[in-house]
């Protein structure tokens, strides 16, 4: 396939998705055909595409029905679907909201539009330190296996995963799941503390400002003591005992993706990690970056199963990488990931049209949700990106 014909292709699939939903007059991207409806953790596609068209009004829709189905308590419905509507059993918030909210208010300078994510943001900070920080660890914990979005990961196998049981409510943990502090929706609530500090100071509230940078600091400070292993020089998820959970998980990029790390203070645990880990080749750095574990996981092939993050590189994580790769000096890696991940998808294209993930080792990819909003997105990036569409 001509990248020509797949760039054209790419514009025909988002206008296919970007459509109303169940109750909503708002039009949204929808994830796809397997997953119809949009997700809390596929906010940022939306994101990405009002960037790709210069049109953030997809976007503004997206957070504003997110907002506006905020239940009583302050949760987030995790997915809007296409026939069921909102569904609450879950958080899955897998990047920041909030810090996504803002960086749209960043684009489009509207303060209404601030006012409604900041006052919606507060509501839902204050679900998280109620009731999902009950284990006085003082960091937000996974209830369900897909609070964190893994599916099928060895990260989440102690916890009880949800089949869509409506009678499951998201302020309290299952029978017959333990809690985990999660290093992810940790690293989001950083996030969202950071960013409602910046919206506070734009609203002058002074108070409010310190006090969620105040908040922002001590999540970042418990995040260092708890998570972080000296030894191996990573940081991980713990068990209710607060015990290190010893599996090398994408999460580790969370650190990064919520800006977590401080470019300058953490400057040389920065290199390491990244040096270590992400871009090395036994480890993250896979012919087809970047797995969901890392290739140094023993069991990971126990888990080539589709739908997999405790096996498969996700698209989701490629594009998120947009969040933070570039940020932080490592835009020349970005640019080749991207390559690899055009490369993988053409190849592909016959078999399982824009896939939601690749083989890490092979770049075949599983059968899992062709047509997939993040795959679009990413795909869509790293041709205007790397302006692959120029070249003879």
């Amino acid at each position: 396939m001509e990248i020509k014909d797949l760039d054209l292709l790419l514009d025909k699939y988002v206008k296919e998705h970007i459509r109303k939903i169940n109750k909503y007059e708002l039009k949204m991207f929808i994830v796809s055909t397997t997953y119809p409806g949009v997700w809390l953790e596929h906010v940022y596609d939306s994101l990405m595409y009002g960037y790709l068209y210069n049109d953030y009004s997809i976007a503004k829709n997206t957070i504003l029905n997110f907002i506006a189905s905020q239940n009583e308590y302050g949760a987030y419905p995790y997915a809007i679907k296409d026939l069921e509507g909102t569904q609450y059993y879950q958080i899955q918030e897998c990047v920041s909201f909030i810090g996504l909210a803002y960086k749209l208010y960043l684009k489009i300078n509207d303060i209404d539009f601030l006012k409604k994510v900041y006052d919606s943001g507060k509501k839902y900070v204050s679900f998280i330190y109620k009731y999902r920080m009950t284990l006085s660890y003082g960091l937000p914990e996974m209830f369900v296996g897909y609070d964190c979005g893994h599916d099928n990961s060895q990260r989440v196998l102690r916890l009880n995963v949800s089949k869509n049981d409506k009678s499951y409510d998201s302020r309290f943990c299952p029978i017959n799941s333990d809690k985990t502090i999660a290093l992810d929706l940790s690293s989001n609530l950083y996030m969202t503390l950071v960013s409602l500090a910046k919206m506070a100071k734009i609203l002058k509230k002074d108070e409010e400002e310190k006090y969620y940078n105040s908040l922002a600091k001590e999540i970042k400070e418990k995040i260092f003591t708890l998570c972080y292993d000296k030894e191996s020089d990573y940081f991980y998820d713990l068990d209710f005992n607060g015990r290190k959970i010893f599996i090398k998980s994408s999460t580790i990029f969370h650190l990064f993706q919520e800006r977590v790390l401080d470019k300058d203070i953490d400057k040389e645990l920065i290199e390491r990690i990244y040096n270590k880990y992400i871009h090395n080749e036994k480890e993250f750095w896979a012919p087809y970056p970047f797995p969901s574990v890392s290739l140094s996981e023993k069991d990971r092939l126990n888990y080539k199963i589709d739908n997999s993050w405790g096996y498969y590189s996700e698209a989701l994580i490629a594009l998120r990488a947009s969040l933070w790769m570039d940020y932080y000096g490592y835009s020349k890696d970005y640019d080749q990931l991207l390559n690899k991940w055009v490369k993988g998808i053409i190849k592909n294209f016959k078999y399982c049209p824009l896939s939601q993930e690749l083989d890490p080792d092979t770049g075949v990819a599983s059968m899992s949700s062709p047509n997939y909003s993040s795959t679009i997105v990413l795909i869509k990036y790293a041709i205007k990106r790397l302006k692959l569409n120029e070249r003879k």
